[in-house]
């Protein structure tokens, strides 16, 4: 499996920005913002509700893609004693809307941000979400300030988080703090990302906790039309990753201590599945010791194999069903994420999501010990229909979106041979399956002719390519 950037050939930019045009028809996304929404927001922009606690004096840093431009989150770490103190400021869009506006209704109506290769489909304007409440580089911007105090060991000992003014210092993205970070040129609030999220992947594997960091298909755009690219993810990205995931395991603590909140959720694995997974290691040569639970077989896993590639994506159907649990009352926690292995909620990017929103606004009331705004009490029991909701279109937009560029990259190549690794095969079909190419950075669907042996799950295999129609999109494979 290719563990870096693959330079592909193009599909022609106007056909594909057509075709996403049509698809977006078809899936009915949003288009532009009504107009008094856009009037809200542009008033909002200019003359939001600003909070009295300035923490400007605070040096933080946001970590994104270069492109990014609705930065959600900020950071700052630092030595406290034998531990760490984590400052972590969130974009308060809050400050920017009012319940029950126009504009709030319209985010309610589309739950998340949608990300086309062409555009994005924001969940809130982009003179807010790119703008005013963005923590962009240099400006003075409301936000959520949580501090987390860890111990030597990572642990969170303290938490706290107010309302304040912030202001970010620099724009990091991920090829850049990794790199400043190995080369040992980085300032130590960055370095310390590195010691902080790796104790963190310490306590996550202690709490039988796992993060799946399987290389990504991206969309790029290039010499005016599109591509297809691998992307392994890099260790900076996991230390990342650990920061927000402690900040939601915080949230989920502090709406448990309030007696209301909303969860992200996620069911154990069944264990026919499991046993289902100890039958495909062994058939890919996986070493599972008996006993061992499959959280630490996948930490021992390295992707640039191709039987483990395989077994990774194999291991990602454990992960699916995630939901959202509201709880009004009561103080117990109601509802567990599997993967986290602990309770936890979204916090970390209300730019881009609506719950993140409400859960913001029940942690600063639990942490200034006031009544959660009744606006959030009134809309929390429809919350996890309409998350749910938008998280199943954002999932169809991204395959949509992967298909088509697919389908477009590869049309003029029909016939022709390509190297691959058989990465999926069905259980009671094993004629049919999914293969991941070399190159270009595709994964599609391969087909033996009916009698043929099954697929060897696993293994490299050459594969011709018998179908790729933009127009429908579908891509399909035939062993060679």
């Amino acid at each position: 499996m290719p563990l870096r950037h693959m330079h592909v050939r193009t599909a022609d930019g106007e056909e594909l920005r057509a075709a996403l045009r049509a698809l977006r028809a078809k899936m009915d996304i949003p288009g532009s913002f009504p107009a008094d929404a856009l009037a809200e927001a542009e008033k909002a922009a200019v003359d939001p509700r600003l909070p009295s606690l300035d923490a400007t004096d605070i040096p933080l840093f946001t970590i994104d893609p270069p492109d990014s431009t609705d930065l959600d989150q900020a950071m700052h770490l630092a030595r406290n004693g034998s531990g760490y103190r984590v400052h972590y400021a969130i974009a308060d869009i809050g400050a920017f809307l009012t319940p029950g506006g126009a504009l709030d209704a319209e985010a309610h109506r589309r739950g998340t941000t949608l990300y086309f290769p062409d555009r994005r489909v924001p969940l809130h304007p982009p003179v807010l979400s790119e703008g005013a409440a963005s923590l962009l580089p240099g400006t003075i911007r409301p936000a959520l300030l949580w501090r987390l105090d860890l111990d030597s060991s990572g642990e969170v000992t303290d938490v706290e988080v107010r309302r304040a003014l912030v202001r970010s210092r620099a724009k990091l993205d991920y090829a850049g703090t990794q790199e400043a970070i190995d080369s040992g040129t980085a300032e130590e609030p960055v370095t310390l990302l590195r010691t902080i999220g790796t104790l963190r992947e310490e306590l996550e594997r202690e709490r039988g906790g796992i993060s799946l960091n399987l290389p990504e298909q991206e969309i790029v755009e290039r010499d005016g039309g599109f591509a297809l690219e691998y992307r392994a993810p890099l260790p900076a990205d996991g230390w990342n990753a650990q920061i927000s995931l402690m900040t939601g395991m915080a949230a989920a603590d502090l709406m448990t201590y309030a007696g209301i909140g909303i969860l992200r959720t996620l069911p154990a694995p069944h264990a026919d599945a499991v046993q289902r997974l100890e039958r495909v290691a062994r058939a890919l040569n996986v070493d599972w010791a008996v006993g061992t639970p499959y959280t630490d077989v996948v930490r021992s896993l390295n992707p640039s194999r191709a039987n483990h590639a395989a077994f990774m994506q194999e291991c990602a159907t454990l992960l699916r069903g995630a939901g959202y649990a509201v709880f009004p009352n009561g103080s117990e926690r109601p509802a567990w994420h599997a993967a986290v292995a602990d309770a936890y909620a979204h916090c970390t990017a209300p730019l881009r999501r609506l719950v993140d929103r409400f859960t913001g606004e029940i942690c600063v009331a639990a942490c200034a010990g006031i009544e959660v705004p009744e606006w959030v009490r009134a809309d929390l029991a429809g919350l996890p229909k309409i998350m749910e909701s938008a998280d199943r279109r954002a999932g169809q937009v991204e395959r949509g979106c992967v298909e088509l560029v697919e389908a477009a990259v590869l049309a003029d190549r029909v016939g022709e041979v390509f190297d691959a690794v058989v990465v999926d095969v069905r259980e009671k079909e094993p004629t049919v399956g999914t293969v991941q190419l070399h190159e270009p950075a595709v994964i599609a669907r391969v087909e033996s002719p009916p009698g043929s042996p099954g697929l060897p799950l696993g293994r490299r295999l050459r594969v011709r390519l018998t179908e790729a129609d933009p127009a429908r999109p579908k891509v399909l494979f035939a062993p060679a």
